[in-house]
């Protein structure tokens, strides 16, 4: 019987070191370090495939011997999700799903598993039980004959059942739970995270079997575990949004299979997750009267044009420190279009609070917002509603000019389809418009003064 040996693991990041550090090296992170037993005497280790077939060596060959064929895709029924893996679920891809707990994974994976009626699933659940799943599935209302449970955490286990039922598409949930019988540690700990995703990965490339690994993240919104957990996996997806509405948003973090900043939206109900194929309608408010302080962006994630509502509030501060709160965009940023509005245009925001919100529970990052956030924030200023049929779409710099946006005619077209009349956009993206012709006027401007006296 080999002696068991143990090793140090950084629990923020997974380094590895043969003794107790105080700061990880490669983190730089404090107290992280944990003594974690490490492989036990391996010459039984088991590879997921039959014991009596044995692996061929490794081929080396050229590059131009390697023939070019597209990869084969499973289309689900759910067009959001194939809209962020790319146009579907690529066979023998490894897919990791991380979002905060209660957020709905396990509905959404549950119910594209029952959907896919051609296809043959195996769910397997390591927190949940049948009977767990059962009541979950009634709920949904659906139902699938090539759809098969496993609750079970010991990875031969696991491996031996897929030797049986021979699935075409495999869902963990949640890599956190698993356990490999070759590593002494807990569940959870870094050293099993990594061992059981290497043995997932290795299992996916072998069998050409898709496996989606549900994942839990950290109190500070990362994926638990080691980092080298996303550079083992082909796609990482981020399931995000606020308990406290009903709008979910799956977004691509990486994607070796197809584009990194797609967006998937769905509406939470009891029904489960619904596709919400036309978000812009949803995320534009319908009320009744005009208020001041709502500006509608015309934005862009990933391939998918956007318009969302942005609301601000700006009113005289009480305290000696105005306050500056914002929900779905960045702090810094508005601070920064606020230094450019009492710079350029005199407007003594430095002794007002300000208040700002994106509609629906989004998160923006995408800069030509920007426009529609200094709108909003001078209605609010002037308590002047700005027009109900006007959106914009455009970057301000720290001069105050508006610089132009990439793919306009996207924008345009879609503020169109909405019904909007006019859209205001840069100067210097009329060169790109060409000689398109759109059923909407287009207000060019290329500076914030020029656009305050156009609107006020």
């Amino acid at each position: 019987m080999s002696k068991s040996k143990t090793a140090y693991f950084c629990q923020h990041c997974g380094y590895e070191s043969v003794k107790w550090l105080g700061q990880c090296p490669g983190c730089q992170q404090w107290n992280g370090f944990l003594e974690e037993p490490v492989h036990k005497d391996d010459k039984k280790k088991k590879n997921w495939r039959d014991e009596d077939k044995k692996r061929s060596g490794p081929k080396t060959i050229s590059l131009s011997d390697v023939e070019s064929k597209p990869e084969h895709r499973i289309q689900t029924q759910d067009p959001e999700l194939n809209r962020v893996l790319g146009g579907g679920i690529v066979t023998g891809s490894l897919i990791l799903v991380a979002g905060e707990p209660g957020i709905g994974k396990s509905t959404l994976f549950l119910q594209t598993g029952l959907q896919l009626s051609q296809t043959r699933v195996l769910y397997v659940s390591g927190e949940e039980s049948e009977q767990q799943i059962k009541m979950r599935a009634d709920r949904l209302g659906m139902k699938n004959e090539d759809f098969f449970l496993l609750t079970e955490t010991s990875t031969d286990d696991i491996f031996q059942e897929i030797r049986r039922i021979k699935p075409e598409l495999v869902i963990v949930d949640s890599i956190q739970t698993l356990q490999t019988p070759h590593i002494d540690s807990s569940p959870g700990s870094v050293s099993q995270i990594r061992e059981c995703a290497a043995e997932f990965q290795r299992f996916a490339k072998e069998s050409n079997i898709p496996v989606f690994l549900i994942g839990h993240i950290t109190k500070d919104g990362s994926i638990a575990g080691p980092k080298v957990l996303e550079h083992m996996v082909d796609t990482v997806l981020q399931f995000e949004g606020d308990r406290h509405y009903a709008y979910r948003i799956l977004r691509t973090l990486k994607n070796r299979f197809g584009s990194t900043a797609e967006l998937g939206i769905y509406e939470m109900g009891d029904q489960g997750m619904r596709a919400v194929t036309n978000p812009s309608e949803i995320l534009i408010t319908q009320k009744e009267e005009n208020l001041s302080g709502i500006a509608i962006a015309a934005t862009i994630e990933g391939l998918r044009p956007l318009l969302i509502e942005v609301q601000a509030l700006v009113t005289q501060s009480v305290y000696g420190t105005p306050q500056r709160t914002v929900s779905g965009f960045d702090l810094r940023r508005l601070q920064l279009l606020l230094a450019v509005l009492e710079k350029r245009g005199g407007f003594p925001f430095g002794n007002k609070d300000v208040f700002l919100n994106i509609a629906g529970g989004l998160k923006i990052e995408d800069p030509s917002t920007d426009l529609a956030v200094l709108c909003a924030l001078l209605s609010s200023h002037e308590d002047q509603p700005l027009p109900t049929s006007i959106c914009f779409a455009g970057e301000v710099g720290l001069s105050g000019e508006i610089r132009a946006v990439n793919r306009i005619e996207q924008r345009i077209a879609e503020a169109e389809k909405l019904g909007f009349e006019k859209i205001v956009v840069s100067k210097y993206n009329q060169k790109n418009l060409g000689k398109t012709k759109f059923g909407i006027e287009i207000v060019a401007m290329s500076r914030v003064e020029d656009l305050y006296r156009y609107l006020f």
